[in-house]
């Protein structure tokens, strides 16, 4: 089996994503990030994800960007709730105060470093150019910049022993098509979690972007909503 990095958050998009790299016949080494979200709830329900796809190879890296802030997932900034039209956007920008700067560009560095000393050339992120708040970092274009950048950036692809490619299988799909493929291949959807301010025991907040777009999601797929709701389904 041809070996591969999966990022895994611990949210729909990254289960499913997971599910597919395994259909597709890759043997998974999952790497989930401790960045000092305010949602830490996801990396509890990454490894419940990753044992539940039996990926025995799942790694926790801290790399703690509440240094950097600019976030209202790493900063003292309130979680926008009620809709994207009713979210206060970032300064200057339509970007709404969820986006983490640099985060994916942070997370594929530390997947790519694993890969080289892993010795895989396929990496898999659950970016979604469709159903999304908005980020710059979950567009075509910048996953297709990075795989250039890993390929002139790292010994073993300039040393020709491989080429890297950066896998975004859900990168078109909507929320309720990625809903029907989790569905499909059997993934637990109860076990993820995708909310961006949980209550202190884990239960979704049902009203920031990230809840509104998976509820939107389950109910366009005619699939039941696994998620437990802090204020009712």
């Amino acid at each position: 089996m041809k070996r591969a990095v999966v990022l895994l958050s611990g949210g729909l998009d990254s289960a499913t994503t997971a599910a597919v790299a395994r259909e597709r016949g890759f043997e998974l080494t999952a790497v989930s990030v401790d960045y000092g979200q305010r949602h830490r709830v996801e990396l509890e329900a990454a490894a419940r994800v990753a044992a539940h796809l039996g990926i025995a190879d799942h790694r926790t890296v801290a790399v703690d960007l509440r240094t950097i802030g600019g976030s209202a997932l790493t900063a003292g900034i309130e979680v926008p709730k009620g809709g994207a039209d009713a979210a206060p956007e970032a300064e200057g920008s339509s970007i709404p105060v969820t986006y983490v700067p640099a985060r994916n560009t942070v997370f594929l560095s530390i997947a790519l470093g694993f890969a080289e000393v892993l010795g895989a050339f396929d990496l898999f992120i659950g970016a979604n150019a469709v159903d999304y708040s908005g980020y710059p970092d979950c567009r075509p274009a910048f996953l297709e910049a990075f795989e250039r950048l890993a390929n002139l950036a790292t010994k073993a692809a300039v040393e020709g022993r491989g080429r890297y490619q950066f896998h975004a299988p859900l990168l078109h799909a909507t929320k309720a098509e990625i809903v029907r493929t989790a569905h499909r291949l059997g993934v637990d959807l109860g076990l993820t979690v995708s909310c961006y301010d949980p209550a202190p025991d884990g239960a979704a907040c049902g009203a920031c972007d990230s809840c509104r777009l998976r509820r939107q999601g389950f109910a366009t797929a005619g699939r039941p909503d696994p998620t437990r709701y802090a204020a009712g389904p």
